[in-house]
């Protein structure tokens, strides 16, 4: 009797104050919503003293949505929670979870729940009662009629509604709403982001249920997602060899279609799958007249049904978003698919993934509506392809799919949707709508998800996969950052760049051949020695393993030291400006001197094909006899001997007793192979008439 006594008096003295005008500002539906509790004859058993008042409105909400009290609500929570879900310091924001949870599975079964301001409302008031859920907790958001919601509370609820927001895509998603509001969501843009939806789904339900598209679909009842092409300021043009025809785009949750445009009609319509394991490959392409290579605008495809690729391309004056835009849609059901198959999905768990993806391009379209603007990173918003482009994205999606698992245990034990304790699945989220759900159309609505992808107080291993996955890729765009910082422009420029970098290298090979040289005879014996023991014992490998040891070493004192000390920079002398005709000049002269290189190895091959088939006798025989006798050495002497023989010809070829003999031998080799002739090498040309591609 203390606590309901208690809870009365703080709930009159907060209606009393206007305390909860923050929430909303103008707005006066709270206001009387806290009137009412404070009338009602059950306002003391309806206030939970653990939450705050905002997430006392929002669990009173959701009583009234689900019919039951919210006294009865606590109950069943206390039940089915585990003790570590119910500790004091999380208990409010657990149960909280828990209400949102029970009443989202229900309000989101009704037809039509998108375009229900109460519903919009309801969500978003959902985030802002997960930031402040506790009755301790102080406001996080300024008390007027700009009250925003923040990336944690956002990234926890809207991914419980699938068609809002999704575990993997959710923080790129809040970072594309909240673009020009400084990281926080507002109600406003959070509502013009769920009316795209709406007509996302319009235009969805539209499309695929279009008598025009019917002899497109087959029996597996294919959902139309993207029509491009229809309308003659924005065309859209297939390339097949060296035809090129202009006409409609058509992309389905199972294939891409082509119908190309005649006088007054489309063409049959060409299908290229994307459902089957074909071994496709979708890259963007550059296209331009006559098979030049000009304009970023077009889509390659290619897969072994195929006799030959085709590039579809998206005309536009400036830029290629539209581009950009249907790769990352096409790609996003060809990767649902490749991951369908590489971990053999099947039944229900298979229509979850595709819906899955479905949504995801849902998404896409409802920002492009909203934020016409500035072009997004499409791909950004869509599971499949970040997962494609994530470090250890393979990894969320192996998790994702030892998922289904779980939630078939789920099943057998008898798991209900809107238990609370986990999130919906996006089947049941779109059960409704009245699409149907591939092979499973016909399963009963027990047979679907039971469950989602989000628990009520804890991170699923599905999101722990995610967070390790976007750290690593923290490190990696970081890393990418600093090389494109040091990118620089013109060949003069980058040779001079790595000419320093390898200035280590070259002054070890310098010393080298100084020592080989016999310059100074004592150093280059003293090495001859030392080495020569080294081999004879077969210390080599030890030899290599403390040169090893040595340079760990000096890495891990070099970090010790230099830590808090400002980065040594790599400084490179630039070299003298040069105007465009020198730079044309530099680059014909590497040409050349690349050309050159390659004729002589042309050569080098050459006159081994005629050695080894004996074109030309006068030197077969030489060659053959120094085979022989290599063979015989390799057979018969030990490895380390081998070793020995070789180190001991190159660093002691140039030193005072043998260094005539040396010049000698080299001279008549020299002589020797400048004698082989090249064997002969005919080219033939193709014939004009042949058809080229």
């Amino acid at each position: 009797m203390a606590v309901a006594s208690k809870a009365r008096n703080m709930l009159e003295g907060l209606v009393r104050d206007g305390s909860f005008k923050w929430l909303l500002g103008k707005q006066s539906s709270l206001d009387e919503e806290f009137e009412e509790m404070e009338r009602s004859p059950s306002a003391s058993t309806n206030w939970i003293p653990e939450l705050s008042p905002v997430s006392n409105v929002v669990v009173r909400r959701c009583s009234k949505i689900l019919g039951i009290p919210s006294s009865e609500l606590q109950e069943s929570f206390n039940t089915e929670a585990s003790h570590s879900i119910k500790h004091p310091s999380r208990y409010a924001r657990n149960f909280l979870e828990y209400c949102c949870f029970r009443a989202l599975a229900l309000s989101t079964q009704l037809t039509g729940h998108l375009s229900d301001k109460k519903f919009r409302r309801l969500t978003y008031d959902m985030m802002l009662a997960w930031e402040a859920p506790a009755s301790a907790s102080q406001p996080l958001l300024s008390v007027d009629e700009d009250a925003s919601v923040g990336l944690e509370a956002f990234s926890r609820v809207a991914p419980a509604v699938p068609i809002i927001a999704n575990v993997i895509i959710s923080e790129n998603l809040f970072e594309v709403l909240t673009a020009s509001t400084g990281g926080r969501l507002q109600f406003s843009i959070y509502d013009k982001y769920l009316s795209g939806l709406e007509r996302a789904i319009r235009k969805l339900k539209t499309q695929s249920e279009s008598s025009l598209l019917s002899s497109l679909r087959v029996s597996r009842g294919e959902k139309i997602l993207e029509m491009d092409g229809t309308v003659t300021t924005q065309p859209v043009l297939e390339h097949v060899g060296i035809s090129t025809w202009p006409g409609r785009l058509i992309l389905s949750d199972h294939a891409l279609y082509f119908e190309a445009l005649r006088v007054v009609s489309y063409d049959k319509a060409k299908r290229y799958d994307l459902s089957d394991d074909l071994k496709q490959v979708v890259k963007p392409e550059l296209t331009g007249p006559w098979g030049t290579r000009l304009f970023d605008k077009a889509v390659f495809y290619n897969s072994i049904s195929l006799s030959e690729p085709v590039v579809i391309e998206f005309p536009e004056l400036k830029g290629h978003t539209r581009r950009d835009y249907w790769l990352a849609i096409i790609r996003e059901i060809l990767y649902v698919h490749i991951f369908i198959h590489k971990y053999h999905i099947r039944g229900v768990e298979r229509d979850e993934a595709l819906w899955k993806a479905v949504l995801g391009i849902l998404r896409v379209q409802a920002i492009q509506e909203i934020n016409s603007a500035a072009p997004i990173q499409c791909e950004d918003l869509l599971m499949f392809n970040l997962c494609d482009q994530l470090p250890g994205g393979d990894l969320i999606l192996e998790t994702l799919a030892n998922m289904s698992t779980f939630r078939e245990l789920d099943r057998k034990n008898g798991s209900k949707v809107g238990s609370g304790m986990y999130s919906i699945s996006a089947l049941d989220m779109v059960s409704n709508l009245g699409f149907a759900f591939g092979s499973n159309s016909d399963s009963p609505k027990e047979a679907r998800l039971a469950v989602g992808e989000i628990s009520v107080g804890e991170v699923t291993s599905l999101e722990q996969a995610i967070k390790e996955s976007k750290n690593n890729y923290k490190k990696v765009a970081s890393a990418q950052a600093t090389v494109k910082g040091v990118k620089v422009d013109g060949i003069d420029t980058n040779l001079a760049v790595m000419k320093e970098l390898l200035n280590p290298l070259n002054e070890l090979w310098k010393y080298l051949q100084f020592l080989a040289n016999w310059d100074e005879p004592m150093k280059s014996l003293v090495f001859c020695l030392v080495f020569s023991y080294i081999i004879c014992r077969g210390w080599l490998h030890y030899a290599v393993a403390l040169m090893l040891m040595f340079t760990s070493a000096f890495m891990i004192l070099t970090r010790c030291f230099n830590q808090g000390r400002p980065i040594v920079e790599v400084k490179v002398i630039a070299p003298p400006p040069m105007n465009t005709m020198e730079q044309l000049l530099a680059v014909q002269n590497a040409i050349s001197q690349t050309e050159q290189l390659i004729q002589d190895s042309n050569i080098v091959l050459l006159k081994l094909r005629g050695l080894l088939l004996s074109i030309f006798p006068q030197g077969t025989e030489k060659f053959a006899f120094a085979l022989l006798s290599l063979a015989l050495i390799l057979a018969f002497i030990p490895s380390k001997y081998i070793v020995l023989l070789v180190f001991l010809e190159i660093f002691t070829r140039y030193s005072a007793p043998r260094k005539a003999s040396t010049e000698r031998w080299t001279r008549r080799l020299k002589e020797w192979w400048f004698s082989i002739p090249a064997a002969p090498v005919v080219l033939e040309r193709e014939k004009d008439e042949k058809k080229r591609k």
